[in-house]
């Protein structure tokens, strides 16, 4: 079956294309290094069958994206919080004029019309429908269909080549290196075991023990009742005592928390459950506003094989913490996509329409292998076209699922990276769940033990370590303990698959310290070494555990933040567990700046937008985590210790403190 057929426009479309290129030098610009899992090089494309190209133009200004979102961000700007637009985003990265017509120049002079020639609205591609025969002469190429194990059919190319000149002005073309539209660039060989779930297996539930031998510690005698067994089972007022988080009375139409979800739906029925016994002052039947992204479903029979707990529980938390504020819900990709998409760019897609075509290290839109295609040609797959643009992203949004860094190529991180960052620059703050397996991914994730390397030995932190997010780890007390006393990290052995249940942490080996956490990282080096065997990642990061070494000792530090993350009694499937996670600790920590939000919103002021550079500034608005590790990947990991550290970041929050905060900025 051949890919393009569309034969009535050969004859028009060969008078626009009939002329050669003007003499240049050409140098290759791309050149494929490993073939996509699961494809392999069929035939030579037919001569007249047209292909859709789409040439990537280089963006503009990205050197100053960190700098630009350091301005709003940073408590000491004057600038802070005088969030930019979606235009102003737009315009800023777009590629310049003096790009755009040098490129169209010379198509033109290749014997393209440039009346052919169509320029994208967001700025950053050139669309021409160009017949094989001249593409493969204009890009000095040769196309051949790609066929997929499935049977699907995609077009592209070994390597091609274009002008020294005009090379500056080009990030890439498709079909080219990238089958079709999009393709996966591979440049570090890795482990595909586990690879392709979007989602850690979490948060952890058990049943909670009997208390048969359990004696009420002396220091809780003095507590209210609903506080007196906090140690033993986290409830919502255990954690607006932990963090002096006050009742909420609050509600507005801006400050919705948004909750990403995909490949676990929660249930009504288990929500009400939780509401009846745990926050009563929830009404029944309350749930979130369903935004369906590429077919997301909502909600499930509370037996359903899709209500796993993961939904039910960032709910619970939210709500028992934000109400009377609302939650819109982000139920992302179709019930068999969901299972498969090993990143998060269908979301970011329904977020900003500009991100489905952005072109950015050599990437353009969602990458097969990697993001979802749709329309889903599988039984029961969501039938319509991929969501652009959707939907507004609310001020905040929290995320509890994730993968390993490592697990998709440099180049796709960085580029959705970016995207974080332009969200960022208009408001938007992200809370991310830092994972739940120490210094490792979960088992399975890149190799048994969710580690790296042969040995299993290097430490593989989690998705996403992008510096424009808020990663947030995991604490927890012990039965002999009150809230009144200081929590530890979140280490806990819950059986098979979990003996080394740990906040996650570490040192990513794709994006260098950024400079506001630059400060914390050097004095955690200083004063408190982890003596352990390190390398200094690459800007490929082909060179991870280069002469022995387990981390990166030159990566941005992971997490940021922390909260409580063990033993919260919540319902799934009618039955009221224990649950342990980070996935617990990151809606926490989405309803903590919602909560601020919405007070600064009573006075008149934005949204707080990318936290992480106040947050550095100001770490008297933390309880210091100093005890506890991270162990994983067969070493120890690391300890949690006083001001920052791999383990709890910064801290839990003081929540008194932070409002404080917040309120004295602009």
């Amino acid at each position: 079956m051949k890919f393009f057929s569309l034969v009535a426009r050969i004859a028009t479309l060969a008078a626009l294309c009939n002329a050669v290129p003007t003499p240049a030098t050409y140098t290759i610009h791309e050149k494929r290094v490993t073939r996509p899992r699961l494809w392999s090089r069929g035939f030579r494309v037919d001569g007249n069958a047209v292909l859709p190209i789409r040439i990537g133009l280089t963006q503009n200004n990205l050197e100053d994206g960190y700098s630009d979102l350091m301005d709003i961000s940073d408590p000491s700007s004057p600038n802070f919080g005088r969030h930019w637009t979606p235009e102003d985003v737009h315009s800023k990265f777009a590629p310049s004029d003096e790009t755009v017509q040098i490129v169209r120049n010379w198509l033109v002079a290749t014997g393209v019309r440039e009346d052919s020639i169509v320029h994208s609205d967001n700025k950053g591609w050139l669309v021409i429908d160009m017949p094989a025969w001249k593409a493969e002469e204009v890009f000095q190429t040769k196309y051949y269909e790609h066929v997929h194990s499935s049977g699907s059919v995609r077009i592209g190319c070994e390597d091609y080549s274009l002008p020294q000149a005009i090379r500056e002005h080009i990030d890439y073309i498709t079909p080219g290196i990238k089958l079709s539209a999009t393709l996966k660039k591979v440049k570090v060989k890795r482990d595909q075991a586990g690879k392709g779930y979007h989602r850690n297996p979490g948060p952890f539930k058990v049943i909670p023990p009997k208390a048969s031998h359990w004696k009420l510690p002396p220091a809780a005698a003095n507590l209210p009742v609903e506080l007196q067994d906090c140690g033993r089972n986290v409830t919502p007022p255990c954690l607006k005592a932990l963090y002096g988080i006050p009742n909420a009375h609050l509600k507005d139409n801006v400050n919705a928390l948004g909750l990403f979800e995909s490949g676990d739906i929660y249930s009504q029925e288990d929500l009400n459950s939780f509401f009846a016994q745990y926050a009563p002052y929830v009404p029944q039947n309350t749930h979130p506003l369903l935004n369906s992204v590429d077919g997301g479903q909502a909600p499930v029979e509370s037996g359903s094989e899709f209500n796993t707990g993961e939904s039910d529980i960032d709910m619970d938390i939210a709500y028992s913490l934000i109400y009377p504020q609302t939650i819109t819900l982000y139920q992302v990709d179709d019930n068999i996509e969901a299972f498969t998409d090993g990143g998060f760019n269908t979301f970011l897609d329904a977020l900003d329409g500009s991100y489905c075509n952005y072109t950015a290290y050599n990437i353009t839109g969602n990458s097969p292998g990697i993001d979802p295609t749709y329309p889903d040609p599988a039984e029961g797959g969501y039938k319509g076209t991929l969501n652009c643009g959707t939907y507004k992203p609310t001020r905040v949004i929290s995320v509890s699922y994730g993968v390993s860094e490592y697990d998709a190529p440099v180049n796709y991180t960085k580029r959705q990276c970016n995207e974080f960052l332009k969200l960022g620059l208009q408001g938007h703050t992200f809370v991310w769940a830092s994972g739940d397996y120490g210094v490792a991914s979960f088992p399975g994730d890149d190799g048994d033990l969710g580690c790296v390397g042969d040995a299993q030995t290097i430490y593989n932190p989690s998705f996403p370590t992008c510096p424009y997010v808020t990663s947030v780890g995991a604490t927890r007390l012990y039965d002999n303990q009150t809230v009144k006393d200081p929590e530890s990290a979140l280490q806990a052995n819950l059986g098979p698959g979990a003996e080394l249940f740990a906040s996650s942490g570490g040192f990513s080996n794709y994006f260098p310290v950024p400079e506001y956490q630059k400060s914390a990282v050097a004095k955690y080096f200083a004063n408190h070494d982890p003596g352990l065997p390190y390398y200094t990642a690459n800007a490929e990061a082909t060179n991870i555990g280069e002469k022995g070494g387990v981390y990166n000792r030159a990566g941005r530090g992971l997490p940021d933040v922390s909260a409580n993350g063990a033993r919260f009694r919540a319902y799934t499937n009618q039955t009221d567990y224990h649950f342990y996670g980070t996935s617990l600790a990151a809606p926490i920590w989405g309803s903590i700046i919602t909560l601020i939000n919405e007070e600064r919103t009573a006075v008149g002021k934005g949204p707080v937008g990318f936290i992480n550079p106040v947050l550095y500034a100001n770490p008297w608005v933390f309880n210091d985590i100093v005890n506890g590790s991270n162990p994983g990947c067969g070493g120890p990991g690391f300890s949690a210790v006083e001001n920052w550290d791999p383990v709890t970041g910064l801290g839990t929050p003081k929540y008194p403190q932070l409002l404080k905060l917040f309120l004295s900025l602009p």
